[in-house]
């Protein structure tokens, strides 16, 4: 019960306004390791956005498998920041976040569809490059651009000729993303 309480102010400490004391509270929470994953689920939902991305953060450094559903539930934060966070957690998770993953892909919301596909560029797993290349299509421009970073940081020349498409996306962003990429292949 002490451990749980001490775990619970140290989650608390996550929403300092001091950088330095944010990051000495995520590397505590780190060593703690799989005895705070709980609460640092629980703390994904805070009201505090520095608690949620500490805490997703942490999940990601912890690497506890059983946080990958609900650090993709966190891709659709409505802060950016806990969003990035949750992303780079999942990064972190490696192959087994790779098929939740792809099944966000398909959400509703642009931003988890975005977070999953940064996501998945990171981890590099060739599983991701078809559904990958389905999401150039996207109407999201976000979304758009992340899947074609995720598929010239993965480097599968089967996304060669959809990345050679994306050369005329009607988002400047998408198509020099889109060219970047296929500079890696």
């Amino acid at each position: 019960m002490e451990r749980e309480e001490n775990i619970k102010r140290l989650i608390q400490n996550l929403k300092d306004d001091d950088e330095h004391v944010q990051i000495q509270t995520s590397e505590l929470l780190e060593e703690i390791g799989e005895p705070a994953v709980d609460e640092l689920i629980k703390a994904l939902n805070d009201e505090n956005k520095n608690i949620r991305k500490g805490a997703a953060h942490t999940l990601g450094k912890i690497g506890d498998k059983k946080a990958i559903d609900p650090l993709v539930l966190t891709l659709d934060d409505g802060n950016k920041w806990v969003r990035r966070a949750a992303s780079g957690a999942l990064s972190n998770m490696g192959e087994a976040a790779v098929e939740p993953l792809i099944k966000a892909l398909e959400d509703d919301n642009w931003r988890v569809r975005e977070g999953s596909a940064w996501a998945l560029g990171k981890i590099g797993d060739k599983k991701a490059v078809d559904p990958l290349i389905k999401v150039l299509k996207d109407e999201s421009g976000f979304v758009r651009s992340g899947a074609a970073w995720a598929l010239g940081n993965i480097g599968d020349e089967k996304a060669i000729e959809p990345l050679n498409k994306s050369l005329d996306d009607k988002s400047g962003f998408v198509r020099q993303i889109a060219s970047n990429s296929l500079k890696k292949l």
